[in-house]
């Protein structure tokens, strides 16, 4: 099966050609940026250098895309010109983007600040989280709307609490290595002397852009604060909500809701997850506390990998036929 990705020169492209790399069933046949074309991928990503993907010879978007499955890690608005045309040609499609997320459009105008994608590909889209929309929905997929990476970290703590426990007011305070701000960023707050050594809140106020897609998958309204830390990569969310359950009941609810879910960890209270140990993995690690009037959920995840890139191939397995931890096995590094 072979695989093309398109943006491959931003960091979800650059995890993607990583992973991607290394995966059984598939090759990586094209690898599309528009600033490296006519080079190859290892001039963007030395780490490549010495494979032979990293030989692959950057294409020009706008070219005959011949590959199977086509990854789309471009900006947002970009896969809603592009989709219809694939799926058209009878590829598997894989955004990596926001552009098909969002069931109400309305909230999509607000927080994007363009038009919605074309209401019959926002229909052909399944969104991609396998462990709250169930397999059997990305496996007969053809488009998958691949999810946000706070919006992950924050839908795995919540969603099962507010189905079971009926968590209410919930809190998301999360922190994100400023490689979640992307490859191209330029702003001035992302360079090392006035990122280094603090911490800087972001989109306070309920106005992130993953706000109405977090409450979307958990059913419920939720104030998310964003924080950029200066890390290169990770995200940890720590969540609040009200409920009398015990530690001990919800450390029991995630567990029974994720016991077929193999890139969920659930720990034991007490036992707190940091970032360090899902760097670079495909794994979600949660923890929970309870006062007996308040959850807290800390949850943390790789934001390029769990976050997206990793993420996305699971979905490509699932839609593949592939044991759905194809290419994804392995821990976070340590130390």
């Amino acid at each position: 099966m072979t695989v093309a990705i398109v943006g491959v020169t931003g960091y979800g492209g650059g995890e993607l050609a990583r992973l991607l790399a290394r995966h059984p069933g598939v090759e990586v046949t094209q690898v599309i940026s528009d600033s490296s074309a006519g080079k190859p991928l290892a001039s963007a990503f030395p780490g490549l250098a010495g494979t032979k993907l990293g030989a692959l010879i950057c294409e020009k978007k706008g070219g005959e895309i011949t590959a199977d499955v086509v990854f789309l890690a471009q900006e947002n608005g970009y896969a809603m010109t592009v989709a219809g045309a694939l799926l058209a040609a009878g590829k598997r499609v894989i955004d990596l983007s926001a552009d098909f997320r969002l069931t109400d459009t309305a909230a999509w105008e607000k927080f994007y600040k363009m038009p919605p994608a074309a209401p019959e590909l926002l229909a052909q889209a399944v969104y991609g989280m396998p462990e709250l929309v169930g397999k059997e929905k990305i496996a007969s997929a053809r488009l998958i709307a691949n999810p946000g990476c706070y919006v992950t970290a924050s839908s795995l703590a919540l969603a099962p609490l507010v189905k079971h426990h009926g968590l209410s007011g919930i809190i998301i305070d999360a922190k994100s290595g400023v490689s979640g701000a992307g490859r191209s960023k330029s702003d001035t707050i992302y360079r090392y002397a006035e990122m280094n050594e603090t911490v800087r809140p972001y989109a306070v106020g309920g106005g992130h852009r993953h706000t109405p897609e977090i409450a979307q998958n958990i059913g419920a309204s939720v104030l998310f604060t964003p924080h950029l830390v200066p890390m290169t990569r990770g995200i940890l969310a720590t969540c609040y909500g009200s409920t009398n359950a015990s530690a001990a009941e919800l450390t029991e609810t995630l567990k029974q809701f994720y016991a077929d879910a193999p890139f969920v960890v659930v720990r034991e209270p007490g036992d707190w997850p940091s970032t360090k140990d899902v760097a670079g993995s495909n794994f979600c690690h949660l923890a929970v506390a309870s006062t007996g009037e308040q959850a807290i959920v800390v949850s943390v995840i790789d934001n390029l990998v769990k976050g997206a890139a990793g993420q996305a191939i699971h979905n490509m397995n699932i839609m593949l036929g592939f044991d759905e931890t194809a290419g994804l096995e392995g821990g976070g590094l340590w130390p």
